[in-house]
């Protein structure tokens, strides 16, 4: 009766390794997982064997050539000693897989069982690595999105930047990253950027190191009309930067991260934009200099990061810019999602974004809110509006139309074999209200926004997700639009 039990077990878990197998080789997170194991026994007999725990005896690793061992061990949840019921197993094999994903390290990840003897498993944690250096031309416009670069300046080629850009995702094998960017053209720039997650034996203290100058040939002075007023000068710079900043880093377990950081800033304007506008930054001053203090801490719980269809994510960010009457300010931002699987193939995704500046008495400089980085409502991507308080949420629902593979074929050079395709349908709503005290007759401050449309999202090789909405506004305005990134 023994013996029958434990070949009753062992043939239980050989059949979640296969399914394992079958649904992750893909590199995508596997679903329904359970529904194909109670198709092959019933399920009186799975609550009998998951009574049982199994003991996690060794974990092997193969497929990382250039990623240390180390490394792949610090993002899974389980490690040597462990002992589950064979839920839990199923559960932690499926949560090494996506969390390992999300890495942005590999092409696929394959967590299974390698072998067993009674109740001591051995587990194998198969892997493709990407290609980390990419050392490619650098051509970029000067718009805040593409639509504007067509709309307000007839995509002209003068305002485009050029140059070189070396990306290193694993520089020495500890998930570290090197970012090199030199550029010309309307913006002259160099940055530098060092992020290396773990410098410890204890593998939870980190840094990031990073600096970046240059000058423009433009610079948005103003807000007119909920449009940025630009000075745009073709023989001079008319603004120039420089940032330097450096952070510690602290993760205790997987999905949370703590942010401890310090910046410092210097700026410099041509007295013409002082002339325009005398609050750019503060009692008509053409330059500030001013140190900046930040901690943040972010929560991830997602099944595939740059596009989840299920899981949570949160941030929450306090910062102190300047300590003197030319730079003085207080914000906190707060940020979250969470989404929803609906079905099989449908999702619904929640975002929420809110923030704050004190004292609400700011120069124009520190006036930026919607519109910039990633603070952006669909349907207004063509406007700005300044402010020193608010925020917005965004609704989606959204529905997996393709999912197919285009083979390749084989390469000496690289270990991709297939070029994965994603492609959603969507529909979205937006609403969001931004707080000016002195608006300056901006009609989008101060008032409830809306917006809404449809869309297409492609996903595809290298996390690359691309965006085709259709968005409309109350203002009677509607378009096409294209964006390379997920606004938060």
């Amino acid at each position: 009766m023994q013996w029958n039990k434990k070949y009753f077990i062992s043939l239980v878990v050989c059949l979640i390794s296969t399914l394992l197998n079958a649904q992750q080789a893909e590199g995508f997170s596997s679903s329904g997982m359970q529904t194909g194991i109670e198709s092959v026994v019933s399920a009186s007999a799975i609550d009998s064997a998951a009574k049982s725990s199994f003991i996690v005896r060794d974990i092997y690793i193969s497929g990382n050539k250039k990623t240390r061992d180390q490394i792949i061990l610090r993002e899974i949840p389980f490690k040597k000693g462990d002992y589950y019921q064979l839920q839990a197993l199923v559960q932690k094999f499926e949560h090494a897989q996506q969390q390992l994903m999300n890495t942005s390290l590999f092409h696929e990840v394959v967590v299974a069982l390698k072998s067993f003897e009674g109740y001591n498993v051995d587990i194998l944690i198969t892997v493709k690595e990407r290609w980390y250096i990419w050392p490619i031309p650098y051509f970029n416009i000067v718009s805040r999105n593409f639509n504007e670069w067509v709309n307000e300046h007839d995509a002209s080629l003068k305002r485009v930047n050029y140059g070189l850009k070396l990306t290193h995702n694993n520089v020495s094998g500890r998930m570290d990253k090197l970012r090199f960017s030199i550029t010309n053209g309307y913006t002259r720039q160099l940055g530098l950027n060092y992020q290396r997650p773990y410098f410890e034996k204890s593998m939870k203290w980190g840094f990031n190191v990073g600096i970046n100058a240059g000058k423009n040939r433009d610079v948005s002075y103003n807000t007119i009309n909920n449009k940025a007023a630009i000075l745009d000068s073709a023989d001079q710079y008319v603004h120039s930067f420089f940032r330097a900043n450096a952070e510690v880093t602290y993760r205790r377990a997987i999905k949370t991260i703590h942010r401890f950081g310090f910046a410092y800033t210097h700026e410099s304007v041509g007295d013409t934009v002082v002339q325009l506008n005398p609050s750019f930054y503060n009692e008509g001053k053409s330059s500030i200099s001013f140190p900046e203090l930040y901690y943040s801490v972010s929560y991830l719980n997602q099944d595939y990061n740059p596009y989840p269809l299920q899981g949570y994510a949160g941030e929450f960010t306090i910062s102190k810019k300047g300590f003197n009457k030319d730079v003085n300010m207080w914000q906190l931002t707060a940020k979250g999602s969470g989404t929803w699987p609906l079905s099989r193939k449908f999702y619904f995704n929640a975002r929420a974004v809110g923030s704050v500046k004190l004292p609400f008495e700011q120069p124009f400089y520190n006036q930026r809110f919607l519109g910039y980085n990633d603070m952006e409502m669909q349907g207004y991507e063509m406007y700005i509006v300044d402010g020193v308080a608010g925020g917005y949420v965004k609704a989606t629902l959204g529905r997996e139309l393709f999912n197919f593979n285009i083979n390749l074929p084989p390469l000496k050079y690289t270990k991709v074999n297939k070029v994965p395709f994603r492609i959603y349908g969507k529909m979205y709503g937006n609403a969001g209200y931004v707080h000016n005290p002195f608006p300056n007759g901006n009609s989008l401050a101060n008032k409830v926004l809306f917006s809404g449309g449809f869309g297409i999202d492609i996903i595809t090789l290298y996390d690359f997700v691309i965006k085709l909405e259709y968005s409309f506004n109350p203002l009677g305005q509607n378009g096409l639009y294209l964006h390379r990134k997920n606004q938060f």
